[in-house]
């Protein structure tokens, strides 16, 4: 087995709902043969991966994966089960997989992930377990484990992080990764927050500062008589030393600038401790503080937004004898608890054994080789940080009032809306005044002691941090997504115009670019995940329409996480043979993922006059908006019935029915793309544009204002059916790359007034000769003279191969051959149509490229302007 290729999805995908890797495999020959014809293949693969018993595989009980193996399943099953079960193995929780077969011994494994390059390496040690399964190979797994978790580590997010995208997937906030930079953006657009663990968007970048200057702190707490140690910075020995005998033993000493317990030293007895405690910090720090130890119980006081939301008691790592084991055997012991893990991996960390350690245990007589008497208790470090090994007992119902208070006025005097004051006190329910100081205040407090105590209530930390940021708005900007084989850019344009008109600033992405609040800030065919990721982690943006296109979808996924309308335009024959779509089921199989991710409470908007999106209209989420060109459409009707919307033309107007109220938008003959009801195409396009302003609960009056205001040129609707002037010949500029849509166009055109139609034509090389034929035809049936160009993107096909085929339709159809003409250069070919045409002609140019003709049309105007200009003088 091997791996030929794979597709990572980050979101919503045509295979799952849940983000996914797609493998594609080759068998090698071995797609009919079982495991269990391979010799030893099942004992030894459960041996490796005993995770592998505990899954079901579709029997109702643990241990049914194994019972299929031994009645005989295949390998990319197989694989796709390792591949989960080493994720479990990791602590990964993960259970959706599948294998399905794409071609003989090709094969696809698609499998739900967590970390994109853990989840591969784990994919990629998949395949050798089962390739040295079959060559009867041994396979080191405790060294590709280590190995694939030291990767995971750099992965990985900490605690405190994944707690807070926790807490806003589960009240339905959107979660956008930034760059695999540790920093996540909760929600949409304008609404949409940042988190970096728990520094947040509303965090302050000045109390971040001051809480980080430990040294500042305390002067700003004690200028506001909150009790603190006594002490001060030393710069010397010398210093060091007076200071230590005025406060009096035992001392202190911490860095000015430090996190993590990092570099503290506690209990400090006498001027040699201190000596030597000072060499030892001054290595790593500059600002070295002094102060006063005191005795008392470690206290982590979280605050938020002025709410004391939760308080652990923090007690240093300790190990407790069993008459046998030496400190070292103990410590190990406690590592293997699954849920402590490296750094902030896990809930809580494993105890490293480092100098600190080893010095603390030295100070009590010990070392790691000591055995400790049965109950005997030591503890392993000074300090109590949750980072080096400490454990948490909650004690938030035992907080006074008193310190309540206390704690509000210490985040208010640093200026934290997200703060950890660290307390030592004897009881935390005593007021802090009469015994016990304030020992720091922490911006970006870790909240993993909360969330998972070791004793008491766990306390929804990050819960109250999101619902802080998201107390005074929605999490999300308005969302629209569109879809279709034909005219979703113009119904894109034309629910972005409506917006606009109205004062939204929208985010639009389209064929044509990324627009932000009318402003093209990029260009190209920007249709697919990455385009979409750029509006909606745009901070200006109020609302957001996306078109987005089938290849996006299939290569990527979709952006976003649930829309509030999706639209699909219609389904038609094009793109097949691409990308596994081989038939038009195929097709609307892709398309139907914008309306299988619309919220509860959004619209799925569907063509009641298209055979193909009626098919899958059971997929639609949400509520139900049909739109026809016909009032007495059946499905319209039903919908309408079922308490639904229906929009349509009705005496040739479009009108918005939903029970028994019936509203009228807007005269066909008055809506600028339609050329007074002459472009069928483009009824429809403005008939969807209708239904999703309606499920975006837009004004009437206001959806009929952006519908009669948005025009059929370069400046609302570039490249869509853009006519132009030179010299009384008719030039046309359309995006039309399929059949279908020749077909609207030429139908538009034949009920305009011309002499000849002329056409330049072309079509993607990623079409099937039979399509290309056929539009050949079509072509050739249609148009009197016909300029045959090729794309510059040739998407895999040969010079002029594209140019022939077309050639081939259009010659055995056209009245007179002779005038169907190879030209492959596109600009060349629009260049000879125009000298050819005579006036009252109409050339209708099927474009790859529009700015470059678009530009050569207007050099043609110019110069016959300047010709005429010279017959006047």
């Amino acid at each position: 087995m091997k791996i030929t290729s794979y597709r990572v999805f980050e979101g919503r995908n045509i295979y799952s709902h849940k983000k996914c890797i797609k493998l594609e495999v080759d068998l090698e020959g071995y797609r009919d043969i079982p495991s269990k014809d391979i010799p030893g293949f099942n004992e030894n693969l459960v041996e490796l991966v005993p995770e592998l018993k505990k899954h079901r595989c579709g029997i109702d009980e643990e241990g049914g994966f194994v019972k299929r193996l031994k009645e005989g399943t295949y390998l990319a099953h197989i694989c796709e089960h390792i591949i989960i079960g080493i994720h479990n193995t990791l602590g990964m929780d993960i259970s959706y997989g599948k294998a399905r077969e794409i071609n003989l011994d090709k094969y696809y494994i698609i499998f739900q992930y967590i970390y994109p390059r853990t989840a591969l390496s784990i994919a990629k040690l998949s395949v050798d377990i089962v390739n040295a399964l079959i060559k009867n190979k041994s396979v080191n797994m405790k060294y590709r484990l280590k190995d694939i978790k030291a990767i995971l580590n750099t992965e990985i997010i900490g605690p405190s992080t994944e707690a807070l995208c926790n807490a806003a997937r589960n009240r339905e906030i959107p979660v956008l990764d930034v760059n695999n930079s540790g920093i996540y953006q909760l929600g949409y657009g304008r609404y949409g927050k940042m988190i970096d663990a728990t520094v947040v968007d509303s965090t302050r970048s000045i109390g971040v500062d001051i809480a980080c200057d430990k040294w500042l702190t305390k002067k700003m707490l004690q200028n506001q008589y909150i009790p603190v140690a006594e002490g001060g910075i030393v710069k010397s020995s010398l210093e060091l030393l007076i200071q230590g005998k005025a406060i009096g033993y035992p001392v202190v000493l911490k860095p000015r600038f430090g996190n993590q317990g990092k570099g503290v030293i506690l209990d400090i007895k006498n001027e040699k401790e201190l000596l030597q405690a000072y060499e030892d910090i001054k290595v790593q720090f500059n600002d070295i503080i002094i102060e006063k130890y005191i005795k008392g119980n470690d206290y982590r006081v979280c605050v938020i937004d002025d709410q004391v939301i939760a308080v652990s008691l923090r007690i240093p790592p300790y190990v407790i004898g069993d008459g046998k084991s030496t400190i070292k055997e103990l410590i190990e012991g406690i590592n293997k608890d699954d849920r402590r893990g490296e750094e902030h991996e896990k809930p809580l960390t494993k105890i490293k054994i480092d100098d600190s350690l080893i010095k603390t245990i030295g100070d009590k007589g010990y070392k790691l080789r000591s055995i400790l008497k049965k109950d005997e208790k030591i503890y392993l470090r000074r300090n109590a940080n949750l980072s080096t090994g400490g454990f948490s007992i909650d004690c938030t119902d035992l907080i006074c009032e008193e310190n309540i208070k206390l704690c509000k006025r210490i985040a208010k005097t640093i200026g934290l809306d997200v703060c950890g004051i660290d307390i030592c006190c004897h009881d935390i329910s005593i007021p802090l005044n009469l015994e016990g100081i304030v020992m720091e205040v922490n911006a970006a407090p870790g909240i993993r002691m909360h969330h998972y105590p070791n004793k008491g209530k766990e306390r929804d930390v990050a819960g109250a941090i999101v619902d802080m940021l998201f107390k005074n708005s929605p999490s999300s900007v308005p969302i629209v997504s569109i879809t279709g084989t034909n005219g979703k850019t113009t119904t894109t344009r034309l629910i972005s115009h409506t917006l606009s008109l109205i004062g939204y600033k929208v985010g639009m992405t389209t064929t044509g670019g990324i627009y932000i609040d009318n402003e093209c800030i990029e260009h190209g065919d920007t249709t697919g995940f990455t385009s979409a990721r750029t509006v909606l982690s745009n901070k200006e943006i109020d609302m957001a329409v996306l078109e987005t296109a089938r290849g996006g979808i299939i290569r990527k996924g979709l952006a976003y996480d649930l829309a509030d309308v999706g639209v699909i335009t219609n389904i038609r024959e094009d793109h097949l043979g691409i990308d596994g779509v081989n038939t038009i089921e195929d097709l609307a199989h892709v398309k139907s993922l914008i309306i299988e991710s619309v919220k509860d409470e959004g619209y799925s908007i569907l063509n009641a006059d298209d055979e193909e999106s009626l098919k899958i209209i059971k997929k639609a989420r949400g509520k139900l908006i049909l739109f026809s060109k016909y009032k007495d459409n059946k499905y319209i009707k039903e919908n309408i019935k079922n308490g639904g919307y229906g929009v349509y033309i009705y005496d040739n107007s479009i009108y918005v029915e939903k029970e028994k109220k019936i509203f009228h938008i807007a005269d066909v003959e008055d809506i600028p793309i339609t050329f007074q009801g002459k472009l069928d195409y483009n009824i429809e396009n403005a008939l969807a544009a209708v239904s999703a302003l309606v499920g975006l609960e837009i004004d009437y009056c206001m959806i009929s204002k952006g519908i009669t205001s948005f025009k059929s040129d370069e400046d609302n609707n570039p490249g869509r059916f853009n006519m132009y002037e030179i010299n009384g010949v008719t030039v046309v500029l359309d995006y039309g790359h399929n059949l279908d849509g020749y077909k609207a166009v030429v139908s538009g055109l034949k009920k305009l007034e011309y002499n000849n139609l002329i056409a330049v034509i072309g079509v993607p090389g990623d079409r099937t000769d039979e399509s290309v034929l056929e539009l050949g035809k079509f072509s050739g049936e249609n148009f009197n003279r016909v300029y045959i160009k090729e794309d510059k993107d040739k998407r895999g096909r040969r010079k002029g191969e594209i140019a022939r085929l077309l050639y081939k339709g259009a010659v055995s159809s056209a009245k007179n051959p002779k005038y169907m003409e190879i030209i492959l250069e596109e600009e060349e070919a629009l260049q000879k149509a125009i000298d050819n045409a005579e006036s009252g002609d109409i050339v209708m140019v099927f474009f790859e490229n529009y700015t470059p003709l678009r530009d050569l049309i207007k050099k043609n105007q110019l110069e016959v302007q300047k010709k005429v200009g010279e017959k006047v003088i």
